[in-house]
């Protein structure tokens, strides 16, 4: 069910509740102490991307968004003009074959199928280059089948990375906005180089 047509007609009917319309609050917080403005950053199933757009605007040169939905990247072009075309991917995540410095999680995890968990750590271990860091907001409120957004536990989420990563950050998020307070964990996963190769 969740494929390609289904996430493009969600952005075709405007049918995006989990749209905020700016950039989550616990990621800005995150950005605004990034120094390093040529730290390659990838924004997995991006949507309308505000992430994208804050890092673009703040002097971020490589950034990118991959995203399944042709029409959620078309709409961010058009509100961002500035942003380079080539850095906006048109493809299927596990598909992608590049590596990064730093991952932005950011309603990805909670949109997929949860039968897809385990392959997201392995393919997000590989797109990492060694040191690299998976950072963002994960969900924390009980998993059942009525998603997405599918739900999940700090501990669920701690067994699933641990063998990958070093969780550096695992814990509520102190200034998620308003809507989802309580309900998001802030994380700082960073590669592990010493695990089973995955790729």
């Amino acid at each position: 069910m969740l494929d390609e047509s289904y996430w493009d007609n969600r952005y075709k009917d405007h049918n995006t509740k989990w749209d905020i319309g700016y950039v989550s609050t616990p990621l800005k917080a995150y950005f605004d102490q990034l120094t390093n403005k040529k730290l390659k950053i990838l924004i997995p199933g991006g949507g309308n991307s505000y992430e994208a757009e804050y890092l673009h605007n703040n002097g971020f040169t490589e950034v990118y968004v991959i995203d399944i939905s042709e029409t959620a990247l078309q709409n961010f072009k058009k509100r961002v003009p500035t942003f380079p075309s080539e850095k906006l991917l048109h493809s299927d995540f596990f598909r992608l074959d590049e590596t990064f410095d730093l991952i932005i999680e950011q309603t990805f995890f909670c949109a997929l199928d949860p039968s897809l968990r385990n392959e997201y750590v392995l393919k997000m271990h590989q797109l990492l280059k060694p040191k690299g860091k998976l950072t963002g907001l994960l969900f924390n409120f009980p998993l059942t089948e009525d998603g997405p957004p599918f739900g999940g536990s700090q501990a669920e989420y701690k067994k699933r990375f641990a063998p990958f990563f070093e969780i550096k950050v695992m814990e509520t998020a102190y200034n998620s906005i308003p809507q989802r307070q309580g309900n998001e964990l802030f994380v700082i996963l960073q590669k592990k180089i010493n695990c089973i190769s995955t790729s």
